[in-house]
């Protein structure tokens, strides 16, 4: 269903409102998202946990933050389609701060994971929201401009959680300044309004933010999956690669492998997926195509986990250096999110454009137990080998997800899909 001319004209300027809001609240977002790897192993031991302890309870953790971001994805993402994509920025960001203040408070293991799951769930609506509405008020020609503003300055929010902890030193505090900046964020929220776009759907009488309906046609289904599967080797290198950063150091022989830390390593990891995000989104626009960039990135990226699982023996400056390329090589987080939102039609849009990189951030915990199956049963503790099979067999499944879907680029989001027909 084609739209007729908007009643509300969208803003023509790439920093307009949305942008701008949408970019600071994915800021914080990342901030607490990716706090819990800098501060693991602190906050651990903080808590008593020691030796092999602090890597098996630390998956145990942030499997829950990413449980909570899988519910939260589904739920957010129906209200960002029902409701629409204000309330959502609203919600989502009031549950994740107070969630984040909570879990300054913690002293046991069972409330870190309550409070971590509670994140999760409030995390899980902010970026899908976010660039539902940034695609939505920019025109087609721009719109990957906006989005490409909205990442990049998005994940430097790891960058900015990593020196806080430098500053403070205290993996409490920094919980407390996390959610302080979400809370500050509220009030910025109240200068931006709802896309034309989607003031025209709510005119509409069908359905909207009908989850089951990604389900119910095969078409449409494979669309879906394909849209999450080509985000999947990110959460593998962040949430494997460098979370857990330490232990293949030292199974590297890095030099002096003691003294590295994981939250630097996520720092120089972000510092690095900044440049990724404007390179391929600039390389989008130019190119005028979402898919061959995308088809480069993912290419960049397998030989990226090659050269740092090969790195034997390098100083730790190196291995840094290698964190900070390996997160310029998975810079297509950009074009993964604006793919996803225009591949579908606006009444179901914030539901998949939330719920994909939810999935994606949520399928870590299924990562993980496939990647410890290789390591401890196949390969008898031997994390290299067990890494460089999982991260093949991931980019592979991505590349092939890619390939079955359509280029978005010149698409117009001005239509409405039906649940009984899938649109192409």
């Amino acid at each position: 269903m084609k739209f007729s001319k908007l009643e509300a004209k969208e803003s023509k300027s790439i920093l307009n409102a949305a942008v701008i809001v949408a970019a600071l609240g994915y800021f914080v977002d990342i901030y607490d998202l990716l706090l819990f790897g800098i501060v693991r192993t602190d906050s651990l031991k903080d808590l008593g946990i020691t030796g092999d302890a602090i890597r098996n309870q630390g998956e145990y953790l942030i499997s829950m933050q990413m449980f909570g971001m899988l519910f939260g994805g589904i739920l957010w993402g129906i209200l960002g389609d029902k409701k629409g994509r204000i309330s959502v920025l609203f919600g989502s960001i009031l549950i994740y701060s107070v969630a984040n203040i909570a879990n300054g408070m913690v002293d046991t293991i069972g409330a870190y994971a309550f409070w971590r799951l509670i994140a999760g769930i409030g995390l899980a609506g902010e970026l899908g929201a976010g660039i539902t509405l940034v695609a939505e008020s920019l025109p087609k020609e721009k719109r990957g401009y906006g989005t490409m503003i909205v990442a990049s300055v998005g994940v430097s929010g790891a960058v900015a959680a990593y020196l806080i902890y430098e500053i403070f030193q205290d993996w409490r505090l920094c919980y407390y300044a996390g959610g302080v900046l979400g809370i500050l964020l509220l009030f910025l929220r109240i200068s931006i309004t709802e896309s034309g776009i989607f003031k025209k759907v709510q005119e509409q009488n069908e359905a909207k933010g009908d989850f089951l309906s990604l389900f119910t046609n095969k078409k449409r289904f494979f669309k879906y999956i394909n849209c999450i599967l080509i985000g999947m080797p990110l959460w593998f290198l962040v949430g494997v690669l460098i979370t857990f950063s330490p232990e293949f150091a030292k199974a590297l022989n890095v030099q002096q492998a003691e003294t590295i830390e994981a939250g630097k390593a996520i720092a120089f990891c972000y510092a690095g997926l900044v440049f990724g995000d404007i390179a391929s989104g600039l390389l989008s626009q130019w190119l005028k195509s979402r898919k061959k960039v995308m088809y480069w990135f993912l290419v960049f990226n397998l030989a990226m986990i090659f050269v740092y699982l090969l790195a034997d023996g390098i100083s730790t400056t190196l291995f840094y250096l290698l964190c900070l390329v390996m997160g310029a090589s998975v810079g297509y987080w950009v074009l993964f999110v604006t793919i996803a939102a225009e591949q579908f039609g606006t009444n179901i849009r914030a539901t998949v454009t939330t719920t994909v990189p939810n999935f994606v951030r949520g399928s870590l915990p299924l990562i993980i137990l496939v990647y410890s199956y290789f390591r401890d049963t196949i390969f008898d503790s031997n994390i290299i080998s067990a890494g460089m099979v999982v991260g093949t067999l991931i980019s592979l499944i991505a590349l092939l997800a890619l390939s079955q879907l359509k280029e978005t680029f010149h698409v117009d989001l001005d239509y409405s899909e039906k649940p009984d027909k899938t649109y192409s």
